[in-house]
């Protein structure tokens, strides 16, 4: 696993950056707009990230911080929500507000994003309320 990427900011896109490390190796690095609203040009910055091999594809996933990594890895264990799902989830709400929609069973407001619909809303509050309340969030 690699837990984390520390380098220059060489590339940066609101689904993607890429960092030179190094001995000049540029990792390519799918974020989410959270991710990618406090990042600066041109700068050296670390990045947790989560590292995905399948069949036919090996993937790096970046977060700013910790709570978003653990929220991604949570909503990947959710049946129907891939790595793209959970990214597209992450952009369009902080990790306080999808928290927030689990904890008060908010369905519309993870319905809200594109892509999502009643079932897998619904699946993301019942497969994910316990596991939150667990957990030691501090956002």
């Amino acid at each position: 696993m690699i837990s984390y990427i520390k380098g220059k900011l060489v590339e940066k896109n609101p689904a993607y950056v890429i960092i030179e490390t190094a001995g000049g190796i540029g990792f390519y690095i799918n974020i989410s707009l959270a991710t990618y609203s406090p990042l600066k040009d041109d700068e050296e910055i670390p990045l947790l990230t989560y590292y995905i091999i399948k069949e036919d594809a090996q993937i790096l996933y970046g977060f700013i911080n910790e709570e978003e990594r653990e929220l991604f890895k949570l909503l990947l264990s959710v049946n129907g929500i891939g790595p793209n799902t959970a990214r597209l989830i992450l952009s369009s709400m902080s990790v306080g507000e999808v928290l927030n929609a689990i904890a008060t069973e908010d369905v519309r407001a993870i319905q809200s994003i594109k892509g999502i619909g009643a079932k897998t809303a619904q699946r993301v509050i019942i497969e994910l309320k316990d596991k939150t309340k667990k957990a030691n969030w501090s956002v």
